[in-house]
This record gives C-alpha cells, structure tokens and sequence, in this order.
C-alpha cells in the first residue's frame, strides 16, 4: 500500500512514484541494467501529515509566504521542516513496517535514498535538483532519510520554486526512491544528444572516479566523450585529472578520497567501455522516443543506469 517495486512501475506512475520512480520503473520493465529498489509512493508522505496532524499546520505557515520577501520564504521553510523532522512527530506504523520489510528484501548493506516530487520533470515544472538525495544510507538512517526527503519538499528554494511557477494552488507531494546502492569506480551523466551543440547524432558522456554526486554537484571536472552514432565512433576525448573523488565510508555516508595524479590522469572509462554504454543510452532513448539525460555508475565492469529524465533544454523541444 505504502511502497511500489520498480517493476510494478511505469512512466505512466509519476503521479504515484514522482519523476524518478516512474522512470526507474519504466527502465526496469524494459530491461535496462537498474539496481533494484522500490518506491515509497506519494500517498505515504500524505498519510504521515495526516496521521500525525501536520496538513493545515503546512497549508498555514506557506499562506505566511511573500515571494518577494526572502525573509518569509527562510521562515516557513525552517518551520515546516523542522515539524516534519521532529523527534515528537511519530513515524507512522505500518508506514515503518511496510518500508522496514521492502528494504529487508533488496538485501543491500546500503541504499540510495531519493526525492522523487510528482510534479518533477513535466514541462512546466523541472524539479530535478530541487529536492534531496541521501547516498550510502544504511537501515538504521532509513526512515530518518525518507522524512529528510519529505521536508525537502519545503527547503526555501523548493518553496520560492513552488510560488514561481504559481505551483501553490496545485496539490504537490513528494515520493521517495530507496535504490541499492553501487559501489562505484566510476560514475557520471550521459545525454543521448549533445546538449551544448544539439548535433542529434552525438551522444556525449562524462565520467569521473567514484560517486556521480560529485560530477552532478559540479564539484569536480569529468572526462568527456563525444560519440557518434552513426557510424558509431568515437569523435572526442576529454581527459581531466581527477585530484579527488566521492566514495563510501566505511560506516555508511561518503567521504572524499585524494587521487593521486598518475591514477587521476587515466582515462576514466576505456573506449570499449564508452562504446557499451552508448548502446544502454541508445536503448533508453528508444524507450522513451525522446532525447534522454542519463545517470550512471560501473562497478565490476558492469553498467548501472540509477536516473533517466528527458533533455528538456534543446530547441524544438
């Protein structure tokens, strides 16, 4: 009731399981390489602010909200977050125990824990980035993390987001994305058609040692591949020395980790490898008949697609 697995999902669920649970869904039922995992579905978010009371106290403090008073957007967003997060507001029940059983069947030590807001990725409201994703969590920080995920629904720039997009009247939950977590060596962002040149036949990758956060936060430069698919051939490399990368801590969270410059300086995926992801990224393309922003991580020479959204910057589109 309270959780969906990837394959009982579809594209078509976003109203259930937001943006990214829909796709990781879709990509499941087709085939695609995902790590396993399942979805706890918008409704639960609904049912813990109804159980535990918190609905108008929200509805109240965003009326509070001046768009164009900064002051009142902080204020109502550290107010309604700290509510959801507070040690005195119980979990409900079967809400703990239908999410406790779902992770004990994914049989990971750790999990990637994701917002996944039903208005994300439409057309008019891009949520990507907007909301928060807790990487190498363990059972323990489980249930903590998915209502971290749910009071990032209200962080003040979710909020200001909410009211520039006049999204205030619309009813928006929030779903959250528990997915087994790869361990790996490399990792990055791919978009089945060059966002910077919009050359429809290229496909271009960026990839870095350990965790994708790191590329995806901008934090560090990736290696860039420029592809092309046909003839399907390697036009471009970019390598960049990698100084630092995200990896797992021992106990559970991330830690960054020094490269040093000759093992920075190699090339992060081999060609052999950059030419098999083209083909998973092609693939996903097909799925969707739609040019594709893709997330991915390799771990014992295996590819792992954990995200897939449409490329919503191209011209035409």
């Amino acid at each position: 009731m309270w959780t969906k697995q990837f394959g009982e999902l579809s594209k078509d669920h976003a109203h259930i399981a937001g943006g990214k649970g829909a796709s990781l869904g879709e990509l499941t039922c087709n085939n695609i390489p995902v790590p396993p995992g399942f979805v706890v579905v918008a409704d639960s978010f609904k049912h813990f602010i109804e159980k535990t009371g918190l609905e108008e106290k929200i509805n109240t403090v965003l009326k509070t909200v001046d768009i164009h008073n900064k002051a009142t957007v902080d204020a109502a967003s550290k107010e309604i977050q700290e509510t959801i997060l507070s040690s005195t507001i119980e979990m409900p029940n079967d809400i703990a125990q239908e999410v406790g059983a779902a992770f004990k069947k994914l049989d990971a030590d750790f999990v990637a824990v994701r917002s996944s807001a039903t208005a994300e990725d439409s057309a008019a409201a891009a949520w990507a980035g907007q909301l928060d994703t807790y990487l190498n969590t363990t059972e323990q920080t489980l249930m903590e993390n998915v209502r971290k995920c749910w009071a990032s629904l209200f962080t003040p720039r979710a909020i200001f987001y909410r009211f520039e997009k006049e999204l205030h009247q619309t009813e928006i939950s929030v779903a959250v994305v528990v997915q087994k977590m790869v361990a790996s060596e490399a990792s990055g962002v791919a978009f089945s058609v060059d966002p910077v040149t919009e050359n429809r036949n290229h496909i271009l990758i960026e990839g870095a040692f350990g965790l994708g956060e790191a590329v995806v936060s901008g934090t560090i430069t990736p290696d860039a591949y420029v592809v092309s698919k046909e003839p399907r051939t390697i036009v471009e490399k970019n390598i960049e020395t990698q100084e630092k990368g995200l990896y797992r801590a021992t106990d559970g969270g991330n830690e960054w980790r020094i490269i040093s410059p000759d093992e920075g300086g190699k090339q992060k995926l081999t060609d052999e490898q950059i030419l098999e992801l083209c083909e998973i990224i092609l693939n996903i393309e097909h799925c969707y008949n739609a040019p594709q922003d893709i997330e991915w991580a390799i771990e014992n020479n295996s590819f792992y697609i954990v995200q897939s959204r449409p490329i919503t910057t191209l011209s035409g589109n």
